[in-house]
């Protein structure tokens, strides 16, 4: 297998989750428990993802003039991304998501910062990178217009490109078109395909049809990531479910980047798309056996020796 050229457009931000017994009422002050700083945003988390698999990264973002800027480079590159590309803006916070939590819940307010500054005029700057890549790979954390730019410089060079629609919006059938493959979850998937399809995934027969009429509508690959349950994608007309293991889960805050980091590196290594899907979910139930997204990612060897049997997905 060849070591893939992967490119991740997308955001770097601070985690700073509060520990505490109880969610403080409105007007209350109460007393923490712990603090943990946990590097993350959806674009990171992808980066170090690929990057602990063994592919060639390089992330495309921007993050603040300040410590917390500093530490989420130091992060990449500690996992061997690249960061040539990433921008230190002075004046402009690097993104922030602080993250109250209790024994009961969990509460999140996101300063998105030096990420929404990321600007189409940013990623053309970054066309030779783009260019060059055996994969490009994108969320939704920055600005539209930076993510569809990023995507319309991959499908002219020839480079794949894998959309990850997180977090849930509706997106312009430009854009979504765009995409070599589109990788939502449940939540993302309704919120792309309307009350029509929105309940497919809960059978088979109506997910396989829901993704012959996406695949039909935009020209491009549909994988559905279903949670402990797996994924799914349509190959040959046929639904491929690639089942999740059995796992006692710890954490399951980076799954989902986790999965789409795998199928990123199993798509660019050349492997047939069944393979890919099938090591990405195996990678993602890894994962949730650690603690922290960026963290948690292991890797190719760890999944190897954790899942030896290495099944690939089975008809639905």
């Amino acid at each position: 297998m060849k070591t893939p050229n992967i490119v991740v457009v997308g955001s770097l931000n601070m985690d700073l989750v509060v520990s505490s017994r109880r969610m403080p009422r409105v007007g209350e002050t109460i007393e923490g428990e712990a603090i943990h700083y946990i590097p993350g945003g959806k674009g990171a988390n992808q980066a170090v993802g690929c990057g602990k698999l063994g592919a060639n990264v390089a992330m495309i973002g921007a993050v603040g003039d300040d410590a917390f800027g500093s530490q989420l480079i130091d992060g990449l590159g500690q996992a061997g991304v690249k960061t040539d590309a990433v921008a230190r803006l002075p004046g402009v916070p690097t993104g922030t998501a602080t993250i109250l939590h209790t024994p009961e819940d969990n509460c999140i307010v996101i300063v998105p910062g030096a990420n929404a500054h990321v600007s189409p005029d940013a990623i053309e700057r970054s066309r030779a990178i783009i260019e060059a890549a055996d994969l490009l790979l994108v969320q939704l954390e920055n600005p539209l217009p930076a993510v569809e730019r990023a995507l319309a410089i991959a499908r002219a060079a020839g480079v794949a490109a894998i959309l990850n629609p997180a977090p849930a919006k509706a997106l312009p059938d430009e854009l979504i078109a765009l995409a070599d493959w589109v990788t939502p979850n449940e939540t993302e998937f309704a919120a792309l395909v309307g009350e029509s399809d929105a309940g497919a995934v809960q059978d088979d027969a109506s997910l396989a049809a829901a993704i012959e009429r996406w695949e039909a509508r935009y020209g491009n690959r549909l994988v559905v990531t279903l949670g402990s349950r797996g994924a799914a994608t349509a190959l040959d007309g046929r639904l491929v479910v690639a089942p999740a293991p059995r796992v006692t889960p710890v954490d399951t805050t980076g799954a989902g980047d986790c999965l789409n980091a795998a199928f990123a590196f199993g798509i660019a290594s050349g492997q047939p798309a069944e393979d890919a899907l099938a090591f990405a979910v195996r990678a993602a139930s890894l994962s949730v056996t650690r603690f922290g997204a960026q963290a948690g990612m292991p890797t190719r060897a760890e999944v190897e020796a954790a899942f030896p049997e290495a099944p690939r997905g089975t008809d639905a």
